[in-house]
């Protein structure tokens, strides 16, 4: 096993790229060693709290060094009083290096003629290697006669693509095998890429932002406000972008590098929806990954690296889908539209209420997230509402309310009323959490049965005014988000009253049971 020391300080313009958190600088530098087998022996890093290039003396700064094979702050103070408490670890690491204890070092924005300069000069005098990056700091290194084998500056760098270069060059030089960790600390080693593609997981995460189209929808409908239909047809435009940048960051996760790939590879993607956003943000994130690996085995600098990595990747995605792709991924989005719009024009009520009676079993299977959630964000790409979101909002989180409330009215047990608040207060103040009359429907047949009739009626009434909305929206706002305020009003409101009856004599039922049994047990008791 290699043994190597970490110098280092928090930099000029490393500063604004990670410097400026040296604990989490140093973690990826240690994931990426451990990946290779490389022991780190010692650190020695200045953690300033401004840029160096605007560092005073009265400027304070941290010591960190390795404690318990971890990187720990040891000593805080000024600038110049730090610089002088690294020179004692400069000393300890310099000596290390000259008894063959370390075999290569890591360096970063270092100070080759100050609080580092005898660890350099061991170093030199070893011929051991030496990768970093710091212009100014790295050629002054090999002034001093360091084998230096690696040398980048910081700009466009990021911590995580640095770790990767330097263990990269070290890795080589000793022939020692390394696969980088991409994905942080907890990814498998040699994953493949294509594992971590996760429909479901991207459009969840970009579910924020369908929803703010939706409240601009909304607000566009205030009288003075009209203005917001422009803001509106622009934010609708940079659905596929946002996918994209899910995407890649998702399939490659190499921090604002795979961002810049996915947004570059949205923007040539706007055609394509958001299935066309989606296929250019993934094909971005594999090629990210692939460029950026054999980039750094063909020892390019770091900046270029990350230039190679993030823009050819997005323009080359990107161009796929604007060229081949986006036309089909637009078709494909706009005939699952067509299907559910001809099932609403061929029986609105029958597929209202088909889709409300089957909403619950849906999401009780799983299956809402993987299917009905990426059908609903694809209806509101085209108008900012839809026929599924108006029932998931009626069908699952205002019945959803109606068993809470009605928990919270007349429990089976006092202490339901406590469990049932929060329910109540997420469902109709967020749109969301229907998970919170599970207990309820699942302790009690006719309180399912209900909430399945309810979603059923309601469902029906979201098809017979044939109205588009959403969930995930404070229930007072949602039927300003659809297209028929009233009639999603109505939906709501019969759904809503639907479940809470029911519930309620659900629960009068289950304590007229309990009463009964005690007692029949007390005139036992008697006899």
């Amino acid at each position: 096993m290699k043994n190597i020391a970490i110098l280092g300080s928090s930099g000029g313009n490393l500063y604004n790229l990670g410097g400026k958190d040296p604990e989490k600088l140093l973690s990826e530098i240690f994931t990426q060693c451990d990946s290779a087998g490389i022991h780190i022996k010692a650190v020695q890093f200045i953690g300033a709290e401004v840029s160096m290039d605007i560092a005073k003396k009265h400027t304070k700064a941290g010591l960190y060094i390795l404690k318990e094979k971890k990187p720990a702050r040891v000593y805080t103070g000024t600038l110049p009083e730090v610089n002088e408490e690294a020179k004692l670890i400069d000393s300890e690491i310099a000596q290390d290096i000259r008894n063959g204890k370390i075999d290569g070092l890591i360096t970063m924005s270092i100070d080759p003629a100050g609080s580092n300069k005898e660890a350099i000069l061991a170093a030199a005098e070893k011929r051991i290697p030496v990768v970093g990056t710091g212009g100014t700091s790295m050629a002054i290194t090999a002034s001093k006669g360091a084998n230096v084998i690696s040398t980048s500056g910081t700009t466009g760098t990021t911590n995580r693509t640095r770790a990767v270069s330097f263990v990269s060059s070290l890795s080589k030089f000793w022939g020692v095998k390394y696969q980088p960790v991409i994905g942080g600390p907890s990814e498998t080693k040699g994953e493949n890429p294509l594992k971590k593609i996760n429909i479901r997981g991207i459009m969840m995460a970009a579910l924020p932002a369908f929803i703010a189209l939706a409240l601009i929808l909304a607000l566009s409908k205030i009288p003075g406000l009209s203005g917001l239909g422009d803001i509106f047809d622009l934010l609708l435009q940079a659905l596929p972008v946002v996918i994209a940048a899910i995407a890649a960051k998702q399939v490659s996760d190499l921090d604002e590098v795979s961002i810049v790939a996915g947004i570059i590879a949205g923007v040539l993607s706007i055609d394509g929806g958001i299935i066309g956003g989606m296929i250019g943000g993934i094909g971005a994130g594999l090629l990210v990954q692939f460029l950026f690996l054999k980039c750094v085995q063909w020892r390019f600098p770091m900046t270029t690296v990350n230039i190679v990595a993030g823009g050819f990747s997005g323009i080359i995605a990107g161009l796929l889908v604007f060229y081949l792709i986006g036309p089909l991924a637009l078709v494909l989005g706009d005939y699952i539209k067509l299907v559910i719009e001809q099932a609403v024009t061929f029986s609105p009520i029958l597929a209202g209420a088909v889709a409300g009676l089957l909403i619950w079993p849906a999401i009780l299977g799983g299956i809402y997230h993987a299917a009905i959630l990426p059908i609903v964000l694809l209806e509101m790409e085209k108008s900012g509402n839809s026929f599924l979101g108006a029932v998931d909002m009626v069908s699952l989180v205002i019945v959803a309310a109606g068993i809470n409330l009605a928990n919270i009215i007349a429990p089976r047990d006092k202490g339901e009323a406590a469990i049932a608040t929060p329910g109540f207060m997420i469902n109709l103040g967020f749109g969301t959490f229907v998970e919170s009359a599970y207990p309820f429907m699942f302790s009690n047949k006719l309180v399912f049965g209900g909430a399945l009739f309810s979603a059923g009626i309601g469902g029906a009434l979201v098809g017979i005014f044939n109205v588009r909305g959403t969930a995930y929206l404070p229930s007072f706002v949602a039927p300003f988000a659809s297209d028929n305020i009233i009639g999603f009003i109505i939906a709501m409101i019969v759904a809503f009253t639907c479940s809470f009856l029911i519930t309620i004599f659900a629960n009068k039922v289950v304590k007229k049971k309990k009463q009964e049994i005690i007692e029949n047990s007390d005139s036992v008791g008697v006899k």
